[in-house]
Parts: structure tokens; sequence; C-alpha cells
């Protein structure tokens, strides 16, 4: 028992001893690694970096190089070192610049008149003026007649017929198709100073639906065509669209009925457009009809 006793003395006081080492060990390794003696003390002022300047590198200039002294003759110009100085143009002077030879020029734009400014007015009767005093009367138009301080005719609406004529009162029948307005104004006029003194007579073109064509055959708008004026085969074939692709251009047309007989003229529409036989290119006549096979 004894024994056992001072062996547990023993132990315990080595354990003891064991533990008192470590605490001192780790005490002084606090000590001397810790943060505080690492970096040492804090500053109360925090330090302040000012970032230096990259050094800017100079080539090296001859002795013997010229110096060249630069007076810019404009402030908002930068004036380029070694060119002579240039006057500037006045601010209300155009820049021109010199054109070569050949070369082409390109139209000025049109000038628009400012607000107020006088216009020159086109009337717009000017064509239809124009066309009328040519266009002859045809079967189907439509006419206005009028004579000065008649009452009983005033306003008078007028068809003309099939055959060409109109029934006028005081006058009768009067032929009117292939008559121009002047023409058959006069003409009545002429009739009518008979029963009036001095007549003043008035012959207005309400529409011109006798004056028509047909096309027919291989183009882009077959059917009826109207006209104020006299056309040729050459126009009616414009007015129709033009001819297809398919279209027999050298075997064109024209029938044109004179009583009982139909008569053809033939069109051949390569030497045409070509400026040759141009004597196949006739007016039409109201009614005629240009086949396109």
């Amino acid at each position: 028992m004894d024994c056992f006793g001072r062996l547990d003395r023993t132990l315990n006081t080595t354990l003891k001893g064991y533990i008192l080492k470590q605490i001192l060990t780790l005490l002084i390794f606090c000590l001397l690694f810790s943060p505080h003696a690492i970096s040492g003390p804090r500053s109360s002022t925090a330090n302040t970096t000012i970032p230096q300047a990259s050094p800017t590198l100079e080539a090296p200039v001859p002795s013997d190089y010229p110096a060249i002294e630069v007076t810019p003759s404009n402030p908002n110009t930068a004036a380029t070192p070694g060119l002579p100085e240039q006057p500037a143009p006045p601010a209300d002077s155009a820049t021109v610049l010199p054109v070569e030879p050949g070369t082409p020029t390109v139209p000025e734009a049109p000038v628009i008149p400012e607000a107020g400014a006088a216009k020159s007015v086109i009337p717009n009767n000017a064509i239809e003026i124009n066309t009328l005093s040519d266009y002859q009367l045809a079967p189907g138009d439509s006419l206005t007649i009028s004579v000065w301080k008649e009452e009983g005719l005033q306003e008078q609406q007028y068809l003309i017929s099939p055959d060409g004529t109109i029934i006028f009162p005081l006058v009768g029948t009067v032929l009117a198709t292939g008559k121009t307005i002047t023409e058959l104004k006069d003409q009545l006029a002429t009739k009518l100073a008979d029963f009036i003194s001095d007549p003043s007579v008035t012959v207005k073109l309400q529409n011109n639906q006798g004056n028509s064509f047909f096309v027919i055959g291989k183009v882009n708008k077959p059917g009826q065509i109207f006209s104020s004026r006299k056309i040729d085969v050459l126009q009616a074939l414009s007015l129709a669209g033009g001819l297809t692709v398919f279209a027999d251009a050298d075997s064109i047309s024209v029938l044109r009925r004179v009583g009982n007989e139909t008569k053809v003229f033939p069109f051949d529409y390569s030497d045409v457009i070509q400026g040759e036989e141009l004597q196949q290119n006739i007016m039409l006549e109201p009614g005629d009809t240009v086949t396109v096979p």
C-alpha cells in the first residue's frame, strides 16, 4: 500500500509539473508572437500616399535646328508648324472649290418662293381649250347649246345621233359629225340668222363618249378607249398598256367600217418604232378597231 501511495504522489507531482510547463510555454508564445508585437504601434494619423506622375520622355533637339515661331490667326483653329499662315475666309463668303475639266456639274436646286410671293399660275383649262379647238365631233357626243337673249334656247342638251346629226329648233336637222365646236357654232348662227337678228350661239361639249376606239388582242389593257382628240395607232396602243410578250408586233391591223364595207389598214409595229413605214401610223377615226394577234 505504501508503494502504491508513493507512486501516486510521484505521478501527481510529475503531471502537475508538465501542465505548468505547458502553460508557461503558451504564455511566452502569445507574448512573443502577438499582432501588436509584429506590426508595432500604429500612428494616430493615417498615412496619405500621393501618386507620382510618370516621367516624360523628351527627344533631344539638335542645337543647330532652327526655331519656328507659330502665331495662330484664329484662336479656335490649331496652327500647323512649318506651314505658312492662310487668311480665314469672310463669314458671309461661299467657299469655291476648283473643278477639273470634264467633271459633270450638279444642277442647282429649284428656288422655293417664300410665303406671300407672287406665283405664276397656269390656268387649268389651257390644255382643254387647245384640245377642244381641234376636236371633231362624233356620234355619241353630248352638247349644250344656248342662244343669247332667247328664253326657249337656253342650256339645251343635245346628243349626236348615230347618223351624226342633231335636231335644233327653228333650224331642223344639222350635221355635226366631223365638225369642230367652232364650225358647228358658226353653222347654227348662219341658219338662225333667218329667224333671229344677229344670233349669238354658244356650244359646249359635255362629254366625248362618241370619240372612242377599240383595241383588242394581246395588249395589257384591251377594251374601249375614249379620247378628247384624234390619236394615231401608236398612241392607241400606248393607252392600251402596250403589247404583251406573246404579241405578233408585225401583224397588227386597223379595221374601219365605211358604209357597208370594212377597210383593213396594216400596221408593222417594229418598223414604225424604228422610224420606218411611218405612213402606216394612221390617225384613227371614231369606231376604229385595232387588232393585235
